[in-house]
């Protein structure tokens, strides 16, 4: 059984950092592409940062220069740090697991649980 296990979230002021986790479980976690995603009240859900198993690595335009996303496969673990946080920011973050077919084309995936963050004035 396939589980994602977040940690990390909270409230931060404006300007702040957090460092969310996320360790997975049931699953070859080394070949597969990391994600953080988030979802705000009334949005739709959208990726923010993406590890791929090559290391390739991709970032929202919004999160650019202020999120790092990093991951250790010895650990089954992978990391958001967000710095210079922004209200903007505030949303539930889901970790993903999903395997890259090349291009735009995945698997279906995993999803963690979510945690919140939210970011105050």
């Amino acid at each position: 059984q396939v589980q994602l296990v977040e940690s990390g979230g909270g409230l931060e002021q404006a300007g702040g950092s957090l460092r969310l986790s996320c360790t997975a479980s049931g699953l070859a976690f080394e070949i597969y592409a990391m994600g953080w995603f988030r979802q705000a009240p009334g949005k739709q859900r959208e990726l923010v940062a993406e590890i791929r198993r090559g290391g390739n690595i991709n970032y929202a335009d919004s999160v650019k220069g202020r999120f790092t996303i990093s991951r250790d496969n010895a650990k089954s673990t992978v990391y958001l740090q967000m710095d210079s946080l922004k209200p903007e920011d505030t949303a539930v973050y889901y970790c993903s697991a999903r395997r890259h077919w090349g291009g735009g084309s995945y698997s279906p995936g995993y999803w963690g649980q979510g945690t919140q963050v939210t970011v105050s004035e």
